[in-house]
């Protein structure tokens, strides 16, 4: 690695920018508290993780070569934000049968965990960027290897930390979050925001 700092701080701007994952976790940490807000960060990590095996072991560039697989996970990956988007804007107008859909939500168990993993491991742009951003950071004769595989964890990990103090600060203001006017702002600028990270993500060239 040429400059271990330069890296983390090139990696926190990035990661701190709003993206699919951090509506995604928005969404579960108001509904479900701080439990739901980490199961979903948890998630997250866990596909960043998958994507960095497999940036390591070379299976994203087959991904970013074929159009074919590009092309399947990005539209799976589409229409699950629009999915969720859309179930969010629907839930603006069923308030009555919220506590009972927050409920089942909770039933399931890994449901929040399971939105935030699908998210993120349906992002081909998440391969992209991992074949992209990190070649930038390899010094001269290292080991692609073990180089890409120690970036590949501290991204994860930043990641970690960043989304870990992002649930617990929203988590201590969830009693205004969940105020009827400010939670369906929320609601509608989340599920816009759902779509349009769907939208956009289905008109991505491969």
């Amino acid at each position: 690695m040429t400059s271990i700092t330069l890296f983390i701080i090139a990696c926190v701007l990035l990661i701190i920018l709003p993206g699919p994952d951090t509506a995604i976790v928005t969404k579960n940490t108001v509904i479900g508290g701080r439990k739901g807000g980490m199961q979903t960060m948890i998630g997250s990590c866990v596909g960043l993780s998958i994507h960095t095996i497999a940036a390591v072991a070379g299976l994203s560039a087959i991904i970013v070569k074929s159009a074919v697989a590009f092309m399947m996970i990005k539209y799976v990956g589409a229409a699950y934000l629009c999915y969720l988007g859309v179930r969010t804007l629907m839930n603006m107008r069923a308030k009555k049968n919220q506590v009972e859909e927050e409920v089942l939500v909770e039933a399931k168990g890994n449901s929040y965990f399971k939105q935030g993993f699908i998210t993120n491991i349906t992002n081909p742009k998440v391969a992209v960027f991992f074949l992209t951003f990190l070649p930038q950071f390899l010094a001269p004769g290292a080991d692609a290897f073990w180089a890409f595989l120690v970036m590949g964890i501290l991204y994860t990990v930043l990641t970690l930390a960043w989304f870990f103090f992002y649930v617990v600060l929203l988590d201590k203001i969830r009693t205004f979050m969940k105020r009827p006017s400010t939670q369906a702002m929320i609601e509608m600028v989340t599920g816009i925001v759902l779509i349009g990270f769907g939208i956009k993500l289905a008109f991505e060239k491969a």
